[in-house]
């Protein structure tokens, strides 16, 4: 039987169409697939981030407990050692008043300032304590407050700077207080040891980066003596919150802390 060119031609096209048909379902069970495996991903993502949601809940629940009870323990503090204190230092003016021997009234007064630096402590704790202090801007305030009353009754002039600092960014709390430990033991020992006159204290945020600088313009520390406890605690707090402390005494000593916001 011989083929006509229609029969041929009419051959070809049902050839054609039937694999014109094989890669429309190919096409389509590949598509299915990726639509499957898309919700799968989907399905499986939404799960993730359902799990990661419950997580992060529990982490602010265990967050929202410590801050209550830092609150509690700070209000107690403040009621119960703050009104102890206060009546200590009452009662011992009382006494110094009515006090005639030089040698008691000098004891009195060795009272009178231990509970003074008592009531300094207690304050320092408190605002350690106190989580709405957990901004740069609190910090740098406290601070700033804290090394001008220090040296107010000294020979040394003080100068602070901030550049480029958001108020707003959050720091933590150990961040914080090892931060203002740090500042205490600068501001001493140029007190102490410096002989300097003019203290700069500088403040500078780099994006999530901040920067403490203390410099005095004394006679520096002698690279040939032994470090001392107060700088080796400075580094050590600085290595606990994955910062660090620089010093370099060139003109005077200057201390540089740094550490990740």
């Amino acid at each position: 039987m011989i083929q006509t060119n229609e029969d041929i031609k009419l051959m070809y096209i049902i050839i054609f169409l039937i694999m014109l048909v094989f890669v429309g379902f190919i096409i389509f069970v590949v598509l299915m697939y990726n639509r499957r495996q898309l919700l799968y991903l989907k399905e499986k993502q939404l799960k993730e981030s359902e799990y990661q949601n419950q997580l992060l809940q529990k982490e602010l629940e265990k967050q929202k407990l410590i801050e209550k009870e830092r609150e509690r323990i700070s209000h107690d503090m403040h009621d119960d050692l703050g009104a102890g204190i206060s009546a200590l230092k009452l009662q011992a003016e009382f006494l110094k008043q009515r006090a005639e021997d030089e040698d008691f009234k000098s004891d009195i007064d060795e009272l009178l300032k231990t509970s003074e630096e008592m009531n300094l402590s207690m304050r320092e704790m408190l605002w350690s304590l106190n989580s709405g202090n957990d901004t740069l801007g609190s910090f740098i305030d406290y601070a700033k407050a804290y090394a001008q009353n220090f040296l107010k009754k000294t020979t040394i002039a003080i100068h602070i700077e901030s550049e480029n600092v958001i108020s707003e960014t959050i720091i933590t709390t150990e961040q914080r207080r090892n931060l203002f430990l740090c500042l205490k033991e600068a501001i001493n020992n140029a007190y102490k040891h410096s002989q300097s006159n003019r203290l700069s204290l500088s403040f500078i945020q780099q994006k999530k980066e901040f920067i403490m600088k203390i410099s005095d313009n004394g006679i520096g520390i002698d690279p040939e003596k032994p470090e001392g406890n107060g700088l080796r605690n400075m580094k050590r707090r600085m290595q606990e919150q994955n910062g660090h402390c620089e010093v370099t005494t060139e003109n005077g000593t200057h201390l540089i802390f740094r550490i990740e916001l």
